[in-house]
This record gives C-alpha cells, structure tokens and sequence, in this order.
C-alpha cells in the first residue's frame, strides 16, 4: 500500500513539477498549411521523364562520342538490332 501512495505522490510531484517550471501558459500554436506548387503525381510524371531523357542522352554520348557514329543513329531500328546482335552473339 505504501508503494502505491509513493507513486501517487511522485506523480502529483511531476505534474507539479511542470506546471512550475513552465508558468507561462502554452502558447497556442497556428497550424502552417503548405501549399504544394506541384502535385504529387505531376513531380512522378516529371522524374519519369527526366528518367527518359537521361537515358536517352546517354545512349548518344555512348554512342556517338565513346563509341564513334553518329549520336542520331541512336533512333534508328538497325542500330539496336545490331547492339542485340552482338551482345547475345553465339
């Protein structure tokens, strides 16, 4: 029983503890509302597409100035066929 009473007493000791230490009372915060620029499913839209272009401007360095053609043939079928060819040469 007296741990009980210990308890309560060291519980009324906090809540008193607190209201001493902060006398002023709480300030009553305003909740900020942000205001997207951007929607969620435009930025998705916008990195899928960023995601796009990089690959493609890496395939024409590739290409065109490691590998010596021309950055434009990266559009064309007969070029990827022959990148297909020699990667899953026999």
């Amino acid at each position: 029983m007296s741990i009980n009473n210990n308890n309560q007493e060291a519980a009324k000791t906090r809540e008193q503890f607190k209201k001493e230490s902060n006398p002023q009372p709480a300030k009553v915060r305003r909740r900020h509302i942000r205001v997207r620029i951007l929607p969620i499913w435009l930025r998705i839209i916008i990195v899928a597409a960023l995601i796009f272009l990089s690959l493609i401007a890496g395939a024409a360095v590739g290409y065109g100035v490691i590998g010596n053609g021309e950055a434009k043939d990266i559009f064309k079928k007969s070029t990827w066929t022959h990148i297909v060819d020699l990667i899953e040469k026999e």
